[in-house]
């Protein structure tokens, strides 16, 4: 059976041309279970209201598994003349039961057909999804505790700011990717929703009942406008743009990775098993895998944008246009999986190294902040205290010594709230730790943040 399911009407054969253009199994076959299992629960909802026997019914269930089984055992044979999956499993179960397959397509359309398989099959992806963000959330978690006393300098501008702790800046990405899994379990509330039995457009004569086909599917809820079922993408265009901001996370994890591992930083080791070498200089070690992790990110902005610009001008109801948006959403799905996958098993084999860190500290006038705060807190006006501790910096710089070099002698010249604790006030360790604001980068509020993110993690698993 190759004729087309619209040969009735045309008196022309399809143009080659027209069959190598419009060719979409290559893209769709990967939805091949999910419209298997769409097409067996509306095989018994059909029987259900009597709209075929139970006989019929019987027989087309049976034959779509043993298709399935053929498709899964690699024995199921590819005629881009069949254009899709759904022609495609439509004629196998037409030779291996004859004409009762042609009862298949009774109260349906391709076009809520396919956006049945859509859903079912992104709402799968999007638990393995959330599995992932929460495999690398807790690989995350265990990264931070174990290096939960390096400190290295914070940065703002890309200059070295405020000294933190290294947990803490790693529990700034388990935030971001928390914030992804929240998106994304979000968004499965408007991709689980059943439109088959819309139809093509304007729903059904027949006595169909699509809450009970929704209820096989596991579908909580059924769409309410045939219309709008068959022609939304809302949910693939959300999906791209909830990938998109993970991405960015990735993109931006990714970027330190490369900086902190460079001679310039000598802050991280990444691992030789996720490095290359160069094919011309023997010395080089070049962190490929973030790089093209930072790449990737472009090509999924590229996807959501060619999705958003493919549907801002069609009419309603269903457009061939939309076919589009396939290859588009599953590379989408690739590269996010991809992406995230290979950062959970690189973490954990970065190598920190504290002592680099710590000495990057050490200089740059990191404690300017501690020190106008102490004058703060012997009650000068902080912006009169930031003035004078930006006259002590620029005095400093003159003398080529950093503000814990100063004598008290030197400081006093500037402000005689200056007395012998500021020494210690301005330690590094003294200023990790006083920072205990909820959210702050003192090693308590750390170790609590640590705590917190461990129960959820345990608590998202039950």
């Amino acid at each position: 059976m190759t004729a087309k399911p619209w040969d009735g009407r045309f008196t022309e054969k399809t143009n080659e041309l027209v069959e190598a253009f419009t060719v979409s199994i290559e893209t769709d076959k990967r939805l091949y279970q999910e419209d298997i299992e769409g097409s067996m629960a509306h095989c018994q909802m059909l029987a259900k209201q009597g709209i075929i026997t139970n006989d019929e019914a019987q027989a087309l269930i049976q034959g779509l598994q043993e298709v399935k089984a053929d498709i899964e055992q690699g024995s199921f044979k590819i005629d881009p003349r069949l254009e899709d999956i759904h022609m495609h499993i439509e004629t196998a179960l037409a030779h291996k039961i004859g004409n009762v397959a042609l009862k298949l397509h009774t109260a349906r359309s391709r076009n809520d057909q396919v956006a049945l398989d859509v859903r079912m099959y992104l709402r799968k992806q999007t638990s393995h999804v959330l599995q992932l963000l929460h495999e690398f959330r807790k690989t995350i978690v265990q990264f931070a505790k174990e290096h939960l006393s390096v400190i290295l300098p914070g940065y703002t501008h890309l200059q070295r700011a405020q000294p933190v702790l290294l947990s803490h800046h790693m529990m700034a990405y388990y935030e971001m990717f928390t914030r992804d899994a929240e998106r994304f379990s979000d968004g499965l509330k408007r991709i689980n929703v059943m439109p088959l039995g819309s139809a093509a457009l304007a729903g059904t004569t027949y006595p169909i009942d699509r809450d009970y086909t929704a209820a096989l599917l596991n579908f909580p809820k059924v769409s309410s406008n045939s219309m709008d079922a068959v022609s939304d993408r809302d949910f693939i265009i959300e999906w791209l743009a909830s990938a998109s901001i993970c991405m960015v996370h990735l993109s931006r994890l990714s970027e330190e990775m490369i900086l902190w591992s460079t001679s310039e930083f000598g802050f991280i080791e990444i691992s030789d098993a996720f490095t290359t070498g160069s094919s011309i200089m023997p010395q080089k070690k070049n962190p490929d895998v973030p790089e093209l992790v930072r790449g990737k990110t472009g090509r999924v902005f590229g996807n959501l944008m060619a999705v958003l610009t493919l549907m801002k001008g069609l009419p309603l109801a269903y457009n061939r246009d939309m076919q589009e948006d396939k290859p588009l959403l599953f590379d989408t799905i690739d590269t996010l999986t991809a992406c995230i996958e290979i950062f959970i098993h690189m973490l954990p084999k970065v190598k920190v190294k504290p002592k680099r860190m710590y000495e990057s500290v050490l200089t740059g006038y990191l404690n300017a902040t501690d020190m106008a705060d102490y004058l703060a807190h012997k009650g000068m006006p902080f912006r009169e205290a930031h003035s004078c501790v930006g006259k002590i910096v620029k005095f400093a710089i003159e003398k080529h010594v950093e503000l814990n070099e100063l004598s008290l002698e030197d400081l006093k010249q500037f402000s005689l709230l200056f007395e012998l604790d500021i020494f210690n006030y301005i330690t590094v360790d003294e200023m990790i730790n006083r920072r205990m604001s909820l959210g702050g980068t003192a090693l308590d509020r750390v170790q609590m943040a640590i705590q917190h993110a461990e129960s959820i993690l345990v608590t998202e698993k039950s």
